[in-house]
Formats: C-alpha cells, sequence, structure tokens
C-alpha cells in the first residue's frame, strides 16, 4: 500500500463525508511526516455510525470485504484484487464518551494529526499510537516503529521493545 494510495482513499472519503483516522504503521509514519518503511496495508478508524457510507464509497473504489473466518462485525478487511487491502477498525462511543461498539479506542485517542505525501491527515494520537504498538509482543516493524515514535515525541521505550 502506497503512500498515494492511502492519501487517495483519505481524501476520497473525506470528500464525501465520511470520516476515518489513519491507524497502524500508517499512523506512525503520518505522525512522523514520512514514510518509514513499507505497508503491506492500510489500516484504519470509522465511526459505527459512518460504517455503511464507509463501505458503499470503498466499493465504489473497487474494495469489498475479504472472508477469512476470523472477521468480526468491527474488525474486518477490504480488498480490492490487486493486492491492496484496509484493515477496518469499527467503534463508537457512547454520548458521555464511553466505548458503546466495537474496538475500543480510548476517549481522545483519535486526536492525532500527520501528514501523508505532504497532506494532513487525522489519526491517531501519537502518546496512545506508542501505547498500542507496545501492548504487545514486537514484531522487527513494530520495533522500528516504536523507536521512531520515540525519537520523535520523546517516549520512553520498554525493555521488551528495545533493539
Amino acid at each position: 500500500m502506497d503512500a498515494e494510495t492511502v492519501f487517495g482513499i483519505y481524501r476520497h472519503l473525506a470528500e464525501r463525508g465520511v470520516k476515518i483516522w489513519i491507524d497502524g504503521g500508517w499512523c506512525v509514519d503520518a505522525l512522523l511526516g514520512r514514510q518509514t518503511r513499507d505497508h503491506p496495508d492500510l489500516d484504519l478508524a470509522i465511526d459505527h455510525r459512518d460504517e455503511e457510507e464507509f463501505v458503499e464509497q470503498m466499493k465504489g473504489l473497487g474494495y469489498a470485504k475479504r472472508h477469512d473466518g476470523e472477521d468480526t462485525a468491527w474488525h474486518y478487511v477490504l480488498a480490492d484484487g490487486r493486492g491492496r487491502s484496509v484493515d477496518v477498525h469499527v467503534f463508537e462511543y457512547d454520548e458521555s464518551g464511553k466505548n458503546a461498539y466495537g474496538i475500543a479506542y480510548p476517549y481522545g485517542s483519535l486526536t492525532g494529526q500527520g501528514r501523508i505525501n505532504g497532506h494532513a491527515v487525522d489519526c491517531v494520537a501519537p502518546e496512545w499510537m506508542f501505547a498500542f504498538k507496545t501492548a504487545y509482543a514486537p514484531k522487527e516493524k513494530d520495533l522500528k516503529d516504536v523507536q521512531a515514535l520515540s525519537e520523535a515525541f520523546g517516549f520512553e521505550v520498554p525493555p521488551t521493545h528495545r533493539r
């Protein structure tokens, strides 16, 4: 998944009133303002209230749900048949800001601002992206992401994620 495609999806949805937040590896790169590595997919967050329109808009871009047996109503993958995929994380807050559905993004975690290909995008806030990336046993790409976030934002890398 290249930067042009990622921003193209973001812009397409934004122009149609569908708000998304960049998550995962592309979020790290957006927060850093530069691409640091190749990304096999795009992770994003979508409010449950916008999900139906989101899926319709993605269908118009050639993406359809890929059923792999691990899908849930709030976490699934859309693929375009050309090797590109979007890992979808659906959430919903209630009127008090508590998670009421889907992926439990802490309230306030979707307040980040980053840049992809020089364009502003909404994404997971840096401190939350760091917390998410350090919450599980890391792969090599996660170690690189954690190190990059630490250098850019001054976070202390836990022993489990040191290289």
